[in-house]
């Protein structure tokens, strides 16, 4: 099985926008070392249970994390896949700020003619 390492546009939109929230950001960091149900992350924090739902689902949407049933009630976990491929992105942005600064450095070492 081929995986793609690259995230298309919207895969990348869609995962800084889940991510520029404070309250998804908790959320996956919860659920990426134990699933949690719904209800669970609810009690978490100051807002109504729709309000979490519709967070977990911008997070779903992203890839972030998934949801699944058991029994009446859904647990949501993290998906590392998903964020690998997102630090895969922001690493070759790294390079590229890394590899500008070598050719500065590289620039500001030249001698200086007269």
């Amino acid at each position: 099985m081929v995986v793609q390492d690259e995230l298309s546009d919207a895969e990348v939109d869609r995962i800084f926008r889940a991510l520029a929230d404070a309250t998804r950001r908790d959320i996956v960091r919860r659920v990426l070392t134990e699933e949690a149900a719904v209800s669970d992350l609810a009690a978490a924090y100051d807002m109504s249970f729709a309000a979490v739902q519709k967070h977990v689902a911008v997070l779903e949407e992203a890839g972030l994390v998934s949801k699944h049933p058991r029994g009446r009630q859904r647990f949501v976990r993290g998906e590392p896949e998903r964020i690998r491929r997102a630090q895969h992105l922001l690493a070759a942005y790294e390079d590229i700020w890394r590899a500008r600064i070598s050719r500065l450095d590289a620039l500001l070492d030249e001698p200086k003619g007269n």
